[in-house]
């Protein structure tokens, strides 16, 4: 349920401030966000984001790349396809590094004891997504840096176990900065094709907004089961 509100929290913002930019009322609630992505996005916010996505604090990367390659592919636009992947990356890269050497220089009681607190909650961590990330870390060695930027669930907390187990930095870099490109990658690129079907998102945009709505609600609704069954257990 935290998550689902998160992502309220999150995205409330963005429309309101479409709103504010797009007065007309024929546009549909995914030609506003559009239209807000395209004034606000550039290199330095799209590192921004991508930096917070890649450290503990819980943000999905879906809602960065794939928009900005959207944008990007536009004839106008000021944004290189290539370089929004390039500077994701490098955004993705210094996310993972701050979860390193938090973890490196906290320790694992503290880390485990962070997970567990309130405010650990409220950043969406328990002790037990860490336990996971750190198994998985354990289980599959050095190259879980890289098949860990590719697995919803592990990808942003990958990195604590590397700093946990001190893992050698060259190797770190390099597979970290392998996975989280070739993640970017495959967004940029669902955005590039969603672009290519433009007109047709254009056609039928009003209803996109409904079901985009309509699974808002539904992943509210279901975190919230998800909750109220975890308390009975």
């Amino acid at each position: 349920m935290k998550k689902a509100l998160f992502i309220l929290l999150l995205v409330l913002p963005l429309l309101l401030s479409a709103q504010e930019s797009t007065p007309q009322d024929s546009l549909s609630l995914i030609q506003k966000v559009e239209q807000w992505y395209d004034a606000n996005m550039n290199y330095a916010n799209i590192t921004i984001l991508m930096t917070i996505e890649s450290s503990f604090i819980p943000f999905p990367s879906e809602i960065v790349i794939p928009p900005a390659a959207y944008v990007a592919s536009k004839p106008e636009s000021n944004l290189n396809i290539f370089l929004v992947i390039v500077f994701g990356t490098l955004g993705a890269l210094i996310g993972a590094l701050i979860n390193y050497y938090l973890a490196l220089w906290l320790g694992r009681p503290i880390v485990y004891k962070f997970a567990d607190s309130k405010i650990g909650h409220l950043f969406l961590l328990s002790s037990e997504k860490i336990k996971q990330a750190e198994d998985y870390f354990n289980n599959h060695g050095k190259i879980s840096t890289f098949i860990g930027r590719l697995l919803p669930g592990i990808r942003q907390l990958i990195s604590i176990p590397a700093g946990l187990a001190k893992m050698n930095m060259p190797s770190f870099l390099l597979y970290t900065t392998l996975g989280a490109g070739i993640w970017n990658c495959i967004l940029a690129l669902i955005g590039y094709l969603a672009h290519g079907q433009a007109d047709l998102i254009n056609k039928y945009s009003h209803e996109l907004s409904v079901v985009f709505l309509v699974l808002v609600a539904l992943a509210v609704v279901w975190f919230l089961i998800k909750a109220l069954i975890k308390r009975k257990k």
